[in-house]
C-alpha cells in the first residue's frame, strides 16, 4: 500500500495540493487526471521522492519496492540498451555488479567464495538468472529489435529511448508502478501490448496520461486532482466523465425529486457495471462499481470548451478527388498511388506506419509542398480550415490574443465577436488580452481551433490534433467533430478520437495505399491487432 499523509505542496501564493490524504492498494490501477496546471506530473514526482512536499509525507509498505518512468531521455546514454532496462530494479542490478566484481578480482580468495555464494543466493531469490531474458522480452514487446538490445542508449533515436525507459520501468514486476504519459510516441501496436501487460499486471498501478482509450481498459480508479485536494473515485475514466456530468445535470434540474436522482444513478452504475463484464478486467470492475455508494458521485468544477464547428456554406457533392498521389522526403517513400474519392460528410482518418506520411498528404492539399507525382482537386464549393502538426509560424508576433484572431476574421472585426470565439475556448477577461508569443503548447493549439471555428469552413484538415491539449480540451473537440455536418480529414493517435469520429480509414503505405469504409476497431480487428479493451465501459 501507498498513502499520502497531510500532503501539501505551495509554489508562493499557488497551492496545489492542500493536506492531500489517499491511499494505492495494490490491485488497482489508478489514473490521476486534473486540468492543465493542476500538478498531475508534480504529484507523481512527490510519491516517486523527485519532489517534496511542503508538509505531509508519503509511506511504502516496509519490503516493497517503486518503478518511475524516468522522462530524462539522456541519463543513461552511456549505458548498453539491455543494461539500461535491468538497471530498472535496483537492488538485482547492484547484486549483478557485486558478483561480477569478486569474480574479477585476480586474487580470489575464500572470504571472496563465501561472499560470491551469499550474493548467488540473494540473486536467485530475486530470479537474476531470468533477468537478461526478461528484459529482452520487454524490449520486444515495446518494439524495441534484438539489434537494437546491445547498442548504447545514446545510439538509439529519441522514440527508441522512451521504449526502453518504459521497459525500464515495467522490469522485475514492482509492487508499485508510476507512469506519467507512458504512450506518448507509442504506436498503435505498442499501445494495445501494454494496455495487454497491464491488464495482467497484479500490482498497483498510478497513471497519468491523456489518452481516454488507454484509461478507460486499464483503470480500476481515477484520482481527480480538484480545487488542491484528490479524491478517488471507483471506475475509468468515461465512468468518471459522464457520471460527473450527470450530476451535474441532477445538481441544475431543481425540480427533480430525490427518489427519481436516486433512480437515476443506480441505473447509469448498473448499465455501466453491465458493459465492464466485457473487459478483461470484468470481475473486480464490475465487483467494484456495485459496491459504489451513490453519495461519491459528484459533478465535477472542470470547465470545457465550446467547440462547435459550422459551415457559412454546406459544400456540394464534389468534395476533393485524389488521383494517383505519391510523395518522398530524403530519399525515402512516403506514399504511393494514392487514389481517393471523398463523399460529402465524410470523416477519414489517414494512418500509417510513418507519421511523415499523413503530414506530407495534408501539406500538398494544403499547397505547402509538392507531390511527387499524382494530382488532387477541391470541389468548387469547398472552403478548408487546416490545422497543421506543427503551429509555430502562426504565432511569431507581438500581437495579443485578440487581435491575432481578429486578423483571420474576414468580415466582422468588433472586438466583442472575436472575444466571443476566444472565450468559447476559455480565453475570457484578461487571458484574452495575452501576447500570442508566450503561450504554452496547449493554449496556442486552442488559439488554432478558435481560428478554425472563425472560419465557419465545410472541410476540416486536422493533423494530430489532440496533441497539447488536456482531456477537457480533447472531449470537448471530440464531441464538436462528432456533430459537425462537414467533413473532416484527420490523423491522430488519440484511440477514442479516431474510433468515435472516422467513419472511413486511408492507410498510406509506400507500396500500396487501402481505404477502408469501416470503424478504427473494425480497421485494428481487419489487420490482427489485438484489443481487448475496446469495450471497456464504452
Amino acid at each position: 500500500m501507498l498513502t499520502t499523509n497531510n500532503l501539501s505542496l505551495q509554489y508562493g501564493k499557488r497551492v496545489l495540493f492542500d493536506e492531500v490524504n489517499i491511499k494505492f492498494t495494490s490491485g488497482n490501477c489508478y489514473g490521476v487526471i486534473g486540468a492543465n496546471g493542476a500538478g498531475k506530473s508534480t504529484f507523481l514526482k512527490i510519491l516517486s521522492g523527485d519532489i517534496d512536499p511542503n508538509s505531509g509525507f508519503v509511506s511504502i509498505d516496509p519490503g516493497k519496492r517503486m518503478a518511475v518512468l524516468r522522462q530524462d531521455h539522456f541519463e543513461f546514454d552511456n549505458c548498453a540498451v539491455l543494461d539500461t532496462v535491468m538497471m530498472g530494479h535496483g537492488q538485482l542490478w547492484k547484486l549483478m555488479k557485486e558478483k561480477d566484481a569478486i569474480y574479477a578480482k585476480p586474487d580470489f580468495s575464500d572470504e571472496d567464495g563465501i561472499k560470491a555464494s551469499e550474493l548467488e543466493g540473494q540473486f536467485a531469490d530475486l530470479d537474476g538468472w531470468n533477468a537478461e531474458s526478461d528484459a529482452a522480452a520487454l524490449l520486444s514487446g515495446l518494439g524495441i529489435e534484438e539489434a537494437n538490445h546491445y547498442l548504447l542508449m545514446n545510439e538509439l533515436n529519441g522514440n527508441q529511448k522512451v521504449r526502453v525507459l518504459l521497459a525500464q520501468a515495467l522490469f522485475g514486476n514492482p509492487d508499485i508502478l508510476v507512469l506519467d504519459e507512458p504512450t506518448n510516441d507509442l504506436d498503435i501496436k505498442t499501445v494495445t501490448w501494454l494496455e495487454n501487460f497491464l491488464l495482467e499486471f497484479k500490482n498497483t498501478v498510478i497513471v497519468v496520461s491523456h489518452d481516454r482509450h488507454f484509461l478507460d481498459t486499464v483503470c480500476t480508479h481515477v484520482a481527480d486532482i480538484d480545487f488542491s485536494k484528490i479524491k478517488i473515485f471507483t471506475g475509468n475514466y468515461t465512468f468518471w466523465y459522464e457520471s460527473s456530468q450527470l450530476a451535474l445535470q441532477q445538481r441544475s434540474s431543481a425540480n427533480k425529486k430525490a427518489e427519481e436522482k436516486k433512480k437515476e444513478l443506480q441505473e447509469f452504475i448498473a448499465r455501466f457495471s453491465a458493459n465492464a463484464s466485457k473487459s478483461k478486467q470484468a470481475t473486480s470492475r464490475k465487483k467494484l462499481l456495485d459496491k459504489i455508494n451513490l453519495e461519491d458521485i459528484q459533478p465535477s468544477s472542470r470547465k470545457y470548451p465550446a467547440i462547435i464547428y459550422t459551415q457559412n456554406r454546406p459544400a456540394g457533392d464534389q468534395i476533393l478527388e485524389i488521383e494517383k498521389l505519391s510523395s518522398s522526403a530524403d530519399g525515402k517513400q512516403l506514399f504511393n498511388d494514392l487514389n481517393l474519392f471523398v463523399n460529402k460528410g465524410d470523416k477519414i482518418a489517414f494512418v500509417s506506419d510513418d507519421s511523415l506520411a499523413t503530414t506530407s498528404l495534408f501539406q500538398i492539399l494544403m499547397g505547402e509542398s509538392k507531390p511527387d507525382s499524382g494530382s488532387f482537386k477541391f470541389g468548387q464549393t469547398i472552403t478548408n480550415a487546416y490545422l497543421p502538426n506543427e503551429n509555430t509560424q502562426y504565432f511569431n508576433s507581438d500581437l495579443n490574443l485578440i487581435d491575432w484572431l481578429r486578423q483571420y476574421s474576414e468580415e466582422e472585426k468588433d472586438e466583442a465577436y472575436i472575444r466571443g470565439f476566444l472565450g468559447k475556448m476559455l480565453f475570457s477577461g484578461e487571458e484574452s488580452l495575452k501576447m500570442v508569443k508566450v503561450l504554452s503548447g496547449g493554449e496556442k493549439v486552442r488559439c488554432m481551433l478558435s481560428k478554425m471555428m472563425l472560419s465557419g469552413a465545410n472541410l476540416l484538415i486536422l493533423d494530430e490534433p489532440t496533441n497539447h491539449l488536456d482531456l477537457e480540451s480533447i472531449t470537448a473537440f471530440n464531441n464538436g467533430l462528432r456533430n459537425f455536418p462537414g467533413t473532416v480529414l484527420f490523423t491522430s493517435h488519440d484511440h477514442t478520437f479516431v474510433q468515435t469520429i472516422a467513419t472511413r480509414i486511408v492507410e498510406l503505405s509506400p507500396i500500396k495505399c487501402v481505404d477502408k469504409l469501416m470503424a478504427f476497431d473494425e480497421y485494428l480487428e481487419w489487420r490482427g491487432i489485438s484489443n481487448v479493451g475496446q469495450a471497456v465501459m464504452a
